[in-house]
């Protein structure tokens, strides 16, 4: 995926858990990028707040018109969404503003994505555009062929083939989007537990060596859900005896990429973009 043609020169981030708004904040300071940062209460790193050089806030769940109104003052018309969000729940959000009241009043379920989905066109009503995830990070997203020193051999090529068209009918069903696959036979797929917990359950399944795939969903809103792989992945996958990892081209972000490759490489794991 290509750099966008211009960037902002500042820009709101709506910071979940995990590293994920870290690189952002890394990527916008390389940059120049002026950030003004929301941290989820009881979801993002509390380090945000040191790695942070523009403002930051830290809001509730159900503080939607909180957000608007620090991103209205700084002049904020744009914003990411990065870090998953574990306990975004319509039965969990307490005490709901006046703009989170008005997002639950669309919802015809209490699922997660559309809950996400109904955010967005409301902060988007209301002047600020949630746009991709992935603004800033195009160099970390999954890259054509090998991106390891080793590419893959005959089997795992094979593997790949058979477990990409295996991935998409699973994502296409909205159940998961990681399939491991052994002799063109699908061993495991992902579902609730996530990537890392599939990937060891394949190795409970059955003895290596193994090959894992993931793809994004046909309609995979990346303004909030960006499918992602850290060097974890590389850590479960040598437990399960796996051998060879595809990712979909330009649809899977590698969190701390340059240490997950060198973790591949270490372990003679090859990482591939099909």
């Amino acid at each position: 995926m290509s750099e966008p043609s211009s960037l902002p020169s500042t820009v709101g981030l709506i910071a979940g858990e995990g590293v994920f708004p870290f690189m952002v904040l890394d990527e916008a300071a390389r940059r120049g990028i002026e950030v003004v940062t929301l941290a989820i209460k009881g979801e993002a790193d509390p380090a945000l707040a040191q790695k942070a050089s523009g403002q930051f806030h830290t809001i509730g769940i159900g503080q939607l018109s909180k957000c608007v109104r620090i991103f209205r003052d700084a002049g904020i018309s744009r914003a990411i969404m990065a870090g998953r969000v574990r306990h975004i729940s319509a039965f969990q959000i307490l005490r709901p503003d006046r703009l989170t009241l008005k997002v639950l009043a669309r919802l015809s379920s209490r699922g997660t994505d559309e809950m996400l989905s109904t955010l967005a066109d409301v902060l988007g009503e209301e002047g600020v555009e949630l746009v991709d995830s992935t603004l800033l990070l195009r160099s970390h997203l999954t890259k054509e062929g090998p991106m390891t020193k080793r590419g893959p051999d005959k089997r795992e090529r094979a593997d790949f083939d058979f477990g990409v068209k295996m991935a998409r009918g699973l994502a296409g069903l909205d159940i998961g989007q990681i399939v491991i696959v052994k002799a063109k036979s699908v061993v495991a797929v992902e579902a609730m537990e996530g990537t890392d917990a599939a990937i060891r359950r394949a190795g409970d399944v059955v003895d290596g060596p193994l090959t894992v795939v993931k793809v994004a969903r046909p309609r995979q809103d990346m303004r909030f859900d960006v499918p992602v792989i850290g060097p974890t992945t590389i850590d479960s996958m040598v437990a399960a005896g796996a051998t060879a990892l595809g990712l979909e081209i330009g649809r899977v972000l590698l969190l701390e990429r340059e240490v997950l490759l060198r973790n591949a490489d270490e372990r003679g794991i090859t990482v591939v973009g099909i």
